[in-house]
């Protein structure tokens, strides 16, 4: 969230933020927030008054007490003020609550480089990598192609699951693990340490990193506990340092998450519904960093080169799109997507989600970092985050732009070294 002191100093910076967002809704809290937040404020200074008064009616009293005199008035006061602050300290956390429900739901100020735009199909290309074929014969859709060769199945995984799960089998599992191996080893040369996270989080840490829809939205609840499966690995490890204090020489950290992923969302009938592009449960690469302010924006433009090399390297065509203010969401200041060609589809989809979410995640979890040259001075740590790899959609494009005339697949010479030397699915 953003810094209560910041929305005081610079309320017309979030105000012309949210303008850029046309969020009216969040635009018509500002002038009340700030009413409250000074409402607050001066509460706890007369509570602090009070039992401060408290505190010197105690000692008069003693006083008079000693000199053989009549303190009956100030038993009377004294006995009113602990009720005065009672009252005063739950009114204070009713406008406490209230001022907090905001603060929870305004969105990150975002970088001047974001677009403006409604939703998503205003958002800008500002590279493209690679030559999107169409190819001469009809594709196999991957699914089918899937199934076809015993790839896949998901006939049974519905079965038991229900739509948007499937089986792995065979050649598609030994590519997933693949794909998650290659993806490690080219993050951790780069100096990522490796981190397989817990698979659940208890809502207060989750509520530091996530857009608080997404509880309804996206989200699995563990049924009667506290406790919600993770849809990225960028979760868990956003909350690991919950309310702790990094030494500058500590920073950046950087980490390359491994695990399985769990979403509510699926996708409509179609292309998705058979399929392996949107579904409920996949595996995933993802890069996070911890980082001082001042080195967040150079840190986003290595993570986003990582995910292009990994692309380039599996020889997938790609385009490197900037997300506009009416498709950003809440948490990231700035997002770039790599939208790989579906040449089915005639189209570039998303297969990478990049992130500087500045400190607006570090600020609901409280993770600072002190100043080297004043221990006393500490600032919010910069977080950020980005897909290496999502094995299903990977897989997809591969089946996709890979796919032969005789039903058959190359497998990316990246790939090779993984899968024994196979050249062919």
């Amino acid at each position: 969230m953003l810094e209560l002191n910041f929305i005081r100093a610079n309320p017309d910076i979030v105000r012309a933020d949210l303008t850029k967002r046309n969020d009216q809704e969040k635009l018509g809290w500002i002038d009340d927030l700030l009413e409250i937040d000074k409402k607050s404020r001066d509460m706890q200074v007369e509570i602090n008054q009070l039992r401060n008064r408290r505190n010197v009616i105690a000692r008069e009293i003693n006083d008079i007490k000693k000199a053989g005199g009549d303190a009956t008035e100030l038993f009377k006061e004294a006995s009113n003020v602990p009720k005065q602050i009672k009252e005063m300290e739950k009114g204070l956390d009713e406008i406490k609550e209230k001022l907090n429900f905001y603060l929870m739901r305004l969105p990150n100020v975002l970088h001047e480089s974001v677009p403006v735009g409604k939703d998503d199909s205003e958002n800008v290309e500002v590279k493209r990598w690679g030559e999107a074929k169409v190819p001469s014969f009809e594709l196999k859709n991957h699914g089918q192609l899937a199934v076809e060769n015993e790839w896949a199945d998901f006939e049974r995984a519905a079965k038991i699951s229900g739509a948007g799960f499937y089986f792995l089998k065979g050649n598609l599992v030994l590519l997933d693990m693949a794909l998650q191996r290659f993806a490690m080893d080219l993050l951790v040369k780069k100096g990522y340490t490796p981190i397989t996270p817990p698979y659940m989080m208890n809502r207060a840490a989750y509520e530091g990193v996530t857009d608080l829809s997404d509880f309804e939205k996206v989200m699995y609840k563990i049924d009667g506990e506290d406790e919600f499966l993770i849809a990225t690995s960028e979760h868990p490890m956003a909350a690991m340092f919950k309310d702790e204090i990094f030494e500058e020489k500590d920073l950046p950290l950087k980490f390359a998450g491994i695990s399985p992923c769990f979403r509510r969302e699926i996708g409509a009938h179609g292309l998705d519904t058979r399929g392996l592009f949107r579904v409920h449960q996949f595996h995933k690469i993802e890069q996070f960093i911890f980082c001082k302010p001042e080195d967040s924006w150079n840190l986003y433009t290595d993570l986003l080169s990582n995910a292009e090399d990994i692309f380039q390297k599996l020889e997938l065509p790609y385009h490197v799109v900037s997300i506009c203010t009416g498709d950003i969401g809440t948490v990231a200041a700035s997002k770039y997507d790599i939208e790989v060609w579906m040449p089915r589809e005639n189209m570039y989809r998303e297969l990478v989600s990049c992130s500087n979410c500045t400190s607006y995640q570090a600020v609901r979890l409280n993770i600072k970092v002190r100043d080297k040259s004043d221990f006393k001075s500490k600032q919010y740590v910069h977080t950020l985050n980005s897909t290496a790899i999502a094995t299903s959609r990977a897989i997809r494009a591969i089946l996709e732009n890979n796919q032969l005339e005789d039903g058959t697949v190359e497998i990316p010479k990246a790939l090779r070294p993984y899968m024994n030397n196979q050249e062919t699915l």
